[in-house]
């Protein structure tokens, strides 16, 4: 059995080149089969703790390397990754940490979480064709409430009861002033996350806004969407979607007709 300065020589050397059959034949003799698992399963928990170090910044700062390294443990045995891409993972840490019994008094927690999910989201969307005004214009106005539209992969909406996206842009900045001026009594809010020239916008909108974007990324018919809304901005709001690259498709579906302010203000 080599010594322990012996076996970390041979583990350099090979890590640095694996053609010495020598080196080889001492690190095989020194580690047990459970013990080569072992260093793969550590592997692998550094790796998928890390990702979402990435994926989850403002978490981990808030509530320290300790508590979210034992908070990853747990998700990583409950969730292992079901792709070899690791940017995507994570996607259930906002609803784990909801039920994490260490992070009850953190109520903010999740919100900040899922903000989080969704800007990662926007920053790795694939980039696709969006529909323009001119495409709707040759839609007849007595089938414009029937329009259904499939959302861009980038864009989210996020309701919470806290103002998430203030604390999220202070710890990011490490704005210990801006953090503690934060009063987690002003929600809630609703957020619009896109990513427009490159860059990823979180953008609070009133709720009634938020409603007439989640029906229509939901794929409900414009004129339902107009309803939901119940306010007469909604056609403006409905441009400025159009405008922002917010659909990537659309297609018709049985549905009352819409009010004729829509098409006459997307025409």
């Amino acid at each position: 059995m080599p010594s322990l300065l012996e076996f970390q020589s041979a583990m350099r050397a090979e890590l640095l080149d694996d053609s010495n059959p020598a080196i080889t034949a001492t690190l095989t003799a020194a580690l047990t089969p459970v013990d080569r698992v072992s260093i793969y399963r550590n592997t692998s928990r550094i790796a998928l703790t890390n990702a979402l170090r990435l994926n989850y910044p403002a978490v981990q700062r808030l509530v320290g390397e300790d508590f979210f390294a034992a908070a990853a443990d747990m998700f990583i045995a409950k969730e292992p990754p079901r792709t070899a891409w690791l940017d995507a993972y994570g996607i259930g840490f906002p609803e784990f940490l909801e039920g994490f019994s260490p992070a009850a008094s953190l109520r903010y927690l999740p919100d900040v979480a899922r903000l989080e999910r969704a800007v990662s989201r926007a920053l790795h969307a694939v980039d696709s064709k969006t529909v323009t005004p001119a495409e709707l214009a040759r839609i007849p106005q007595s089938s414009a409430g029937s329009i259904c539209f499939t959302p861009h992969p980038s864009v989210s909406l996020i309701a919470s009861d806290y103002p998430v996206d203030a604390i999220w842009r202070a710890v990011l900045a490490g704005d210990d002033a801006a953090i503690a001026a934060i009063d987690l009594g002003t929600g809630p809010i609703s957020l619009l996350i896109e990513r427009q020239a490159g860059s990823i916008e979180v953008t609070r909108i009133v709720e009634q806004r938020r409603r007439f974007a989640e029906a229509l990324f939901a794929g409900r018919p414009l004129a339902a969407a107009l309803e939901l809304a119940g306010n007469p901005q909604a056609p403006a709001w409905l441009a400025a979607h159009l405008a922002a690259g917010h659909f990537i498709s659309f297609a018709m579906t049985e549905a009352p007709r819409a009010p004729s302010s829509v098409v006459e203000h997307r025409q």
